[in-house]
C-alpha cells in the first residue's frame, strides 16, 4: 500500500496538478486536515531535487494561508467549527489556561509549534479565538513553517540521492513514522494544558 502511494507520489511530481496538489495539503493541514504536507514534498522533492526549494516555497505560501483561514475559524467561527475542533482535539475546557499562557507566551507557541509535529491548525485555531495580535501572528507563521519546509527542502536538496535510495528501500518506514509524529503530535497538543 504505502509503495503504491510513493509511485504515485513520484509520479505526481512530473504531472502539471503536481504543485496544486501540494499547495492544496499544505494548506488544509493549517487549517483542519491531519495530514502534514510531508508525506507529499518529501517525494516530490526527490524526483525534482532541483525545485525542492521551489516546493518549500510553495508549501510555505499555502500552510501561512492556511494557518489565516485556522484563525479565522477560531476568530469567527468558534462557536460553530472551531468549538467542534477543540472539542475534537480535547482542548474545549483548557481555553481559559491556554488564554493566560498565550498572553505570556503566544509568539513562542507559534513559533515552536509550528515546527513540531504537535497540528499546526491547532495553534491557528486558539490563536484566532484568543484574539493573538493578527500581524504578528502571520509573521511568526511564515517564520515558523518556512524553517520548517526550508529545513527539510534543504536536506533533501543535499542529501536527496541518499535519501532516494533510502525511501525507495523503505517507504513504508517512513510513513509509519510521519503517522507516528502525526499521532504523538496530536497526544503531546492534548496533554500540554
Amino acid at each position: 500500500m504505502f509503495k503504491r502511494l510513493y509511485d504515485w507520489t513520484l509520479s505526481l511530481a512530473g504531472s502539471p496538478r503536481a504543485t496544486p496538489a501540494l499547495a492544496a495539503i499544505s494548506f488544509a493541514e493549517s487549517s483542519f486536515f491531519p495530514i502534514p504536507p510531508d508525506v507529499v514534498l518529501v517525494p516530490m522533492a526527490l524526483a525534482k531535487p532541483e525545485k525542492a526549494f521551489y516546493y518549500a516555497t510553495v508549501c510555505t505560501i499555502a500552510s501561512v494561508l492556511g494557518g489565516i483561514v485556522g484563525y479565522g475559524i477560531g476568530y469567527l467561527l468558534y462557536e460553530t467549527l472551531g468549538q467542534w475542533l477543540m472539542n475534537l482535539y480535547g482542548y474545549t475546557d483548557k481555553v481559559d489556561s491556554l488564554r493566560a499562557f498565550y498572553a505570556q507566551w503566544g509568539w513562542a507557541f507559534i513559533l515552536i509549534k509550528g515546527a513540531t509535529p504537535i497540528p499546526y491548525k491547532l495553534v491557528t485555531i486558539v490563536s484566532g479565538l484568543l484574539e493573538y495580535n493578527f500581524l504578528l501572528f502571520v509573521l511568526l507563521s511564515i517564520i515558523t513553517r518556512g524553517a520548517r519546509f526550508f529545513i527539510v527542502a534543504g536536506l533533501l536538496h543535499r542529501y536527496g540521492d541518499q535519501a532516494r535510495t533510502l525511501l525507495d528501500r523503505h517507504f513504508g518506514v517512513f510513513m509509519a513514522l510521519i503517522i507516528a509524529f502525526v499521532v504523538l503530535g496530536f497526544w503531546v497538543a492534548i496533554k500540554v494544558f
